[in-house]
């Protein structure tokens, strides 16, 4: 009797079944259709011996310091700072937008002050901003909207930005200054030997089980637990009763180069008539020297695992049903991207997972608190007295005042 079956073993599984196992003692099965622990933030040595991730880049950043000290028991850190440039008119540009992406594309010398009325002079008033089109011309117009943002969004959604909500651009800023890094978090790091051995480092403990290349269908009626922990797709778990949340899928096309290095950074995006959004190189991100470079390019497509929500009215309607129902199933509880249908970085999928177990454990020392004191007032020396005291005419009366010494 396992008293938690966890299913997946991405970053919301694994974080809980740690706190369960190492903080409250409790024993958890932890289970996954795929044949390795990590989730997408899987990596692992190629056959020429270069650490690559298996489903793309995966850059960890924070604002969290609770996130980060969390993480920091299970990995040592190798500082980095990510780095994107953009495939635009021939040129590599720095992504996001800056001060030099501007002067280089427009072969200008502008100050910040000057870059941002140029900014200005290009922006289109909108008079409510209610989609990823909307979000970018009313900040830089519509010539850099088409150059930078367009090709790529229509790519990675098969949709126009005109489609698809505010939010899915509102992400990416536009800089006036050089700053030419990706994220500014206060935390920006990646795991010095690997996401994988942090995950192995997180799991290794004597209460947790882990079962890989099984469905946890076939198997949760077979194994005895007490709780379920559901971080897979929540339209899957109710059998597709109102239909399928829609998902945006990757192709991973790997390829090891017989050269050092491929690209001038860790990532090139191309919002262009290339098929693919995005090449990345893995050495930049793992520090790893080697005499061969690997690289991954990205082709977004409607079939496959599920990666992006796709963010339309629709969709959050849908989802929102199937919200109700797992709201009406309380002997389940449903954590982390695909189970929330929401596109979570990894440092906020870890933030959830703590956060319902610190939900868990409220839970768990309230019902401690109440078992103690019920045995305090149901066992007390009298009773127990007169229990193992009473004549011995019965059968099983020697048995049950073991047992209730043992209470």
């Amino acid at each position: 009797m396992f008293d938690y079956l966890i299913v997946g073993a991405g970053f919301a599984g694994s974080v809980i079944a740690e706190r369960l196992a190492t903080v409250s003692g409790k024993s958890v099965l932890l289970v996954d259709r795929r044949s390795h622990i990590g989730g997408n933030a899987f990596d692992h040595y190629n056959e020429h011996g270069i650490l690559v991730h298996r489903y793309g880049p995966h850059i960890f950043h924070t604002n969290s310091r609770e996130v980060f000290e969390y993480l920091s028991q299970f990995t040592e850190w190798r500082q980095y700072e990510h780095h994107v440039l953009a495939s635009v008119d021939g040129q590599l540009l720095p992504m996001p937008i800056n001060l030099d992406t501007l002067n280089r594309l427009y072969g200008l010398n502008m100050n910040s002050f000057e870059a941002a009325n140029f900014l200005a002079s290009l922006a289109e008033k909108t008079i409510q901003v209610k989609t990823s089109e909307d979000v970018v011309v009313s900040k830089i117009g519509r010539e850099l909207y088409e150059k930078f943002f367009r090709n790529y969004t229509r790519k990675q959604w098969d949709m126009d930005p005109s489609e698809l909500d505010a939010a899915v651009t509102a992400r990416v800023p536009v800089r006036t200054n050089r700053d030419n890094r990706y994220f500014t978090d206060t935390y920006q790091a990646m795991p010095l030997h690997g996401y994988t051995r942090m995950f192995e480092n997180m799991l290794d403990h004597p209460k947790i089980k882990i079962l890989l290349n099984a469905d946890y269908r076939e198997v949760q009626h077979e194994i005895p637990h007490r709780n379920l922990i559901y971080t897979g797709p929540v339209d899957e778990f109710f059998d597709y009763r109102y239909g399928k949340l829609p998902y945006r899928s990757l192709h991973f096309k790997h390829e090891t180069v017989n050269r050092p290095v491929f690209q001038p950074e860790a990532v090139v995006n191309y919002p262009n008539e290339h098929l693919y959004t995005r090449i990345t190189e893995f050495k930049y991100l793992t520090g790893q020297e080697h005499a061969k470079t690997s690289i991954v390019y990205e082709y977004p497509q409607s079939e496959g695992d599920p990666y992006y929500p796709i963010p339309r009215p629709e969709n959050d309607v849908l989802y929102k049903k199937y919200k109700a129902l797992a709201e009406e199933t309380p002997a389940v509880h449903f954590v982390g991207r695909l189970a929330t249908y929401k596109y979570y970085n990894m440092d906020q999928v870890t933030g959830q997972a703590l956060a319902l177990f610190k939900k868990l454990r409220a839970d768990i020392d309230t019902d401690s608190r109440k078992k103690s004191a019920f045995l305090q007032v149901a066992v007390t020396p009298a009773a127990l007295a007169s229990v193992v005291d009473a004549p011995a005419d019965g059968a099983g009366t020697q048995h049950d005042a073991a047992e209730a010494e043992a209470a």
